[in-house]
């Protein structure tokens, strides 16, 4: 199991609460060497301990304020592989998660409004592949993603 030492964890945090300091300013504001903090990005990132330098976009800010999770049932005879096909080929669907409990897939998706959920949702079932999608809207985001709190335990701070 992969662990972060304290170097890693500060390292983290700088680019997370600052994403635009670079290399060279992470290594000015940590206090080692340009050197130093490329080698442990580099590794971070080869150990899939950041996983992307992605920005984080706002769907709400791209025209996109109504989040939903649809908890799908599927085929089980035609397989997952091809349901995950499909959500992908759909902008609005952010993420797919195969779950335990009364469904198969949760997916999070987004939509311009109300109506414009019936269409996403309408889409998601089209194929067939999707036997039953039960939806709940998020009605508002109290805590986003986040993982800094588990960098900052891991890392021993």
């Amino acid at each position: 199991m992969p662990t972060i030492d304290e170097l890693d964890a500060r390292l983290i945090a700088l680019l997370t609460e600052q994403p635009q300091i670079g290399v060279l300013g992470a290594s000015r504001k940590l206090g080692v060497a340009r050197g130093t903090v490329q080698a442990r990005l580099d590794r971070l990132i080869e150990r899939g301990v950041i996983s992307s330098l992605a920005p984080t976009v706002s769907a709400a800010a791209l025209g996109y304020p109504v989040m939903a999770f649809c908890t799908l049932q599927i085929q089980q005879r035609k397989g997952r592989q091809a349901v995950v096909e499909h959500l992908r080929g759909i902008a609005e669907v952010l993420e797919v998660h195969t779950i335990t409990g009364g469904g198969d897939l949760l997916a999070r998706v987004v939509a311009r409004d109300n109506a414009d959920l019936q269409r996403v949702i309408d889409q998601i079932v089209e194929t067939g592949l999707v036997v039953h999608a039960s939806t709940t809207i998020a009605l508002a985001e109290l805590v986003g993603h986040r993982t800094l709190p588990l960098v900052q335990e891991t890392g021993g701070r």
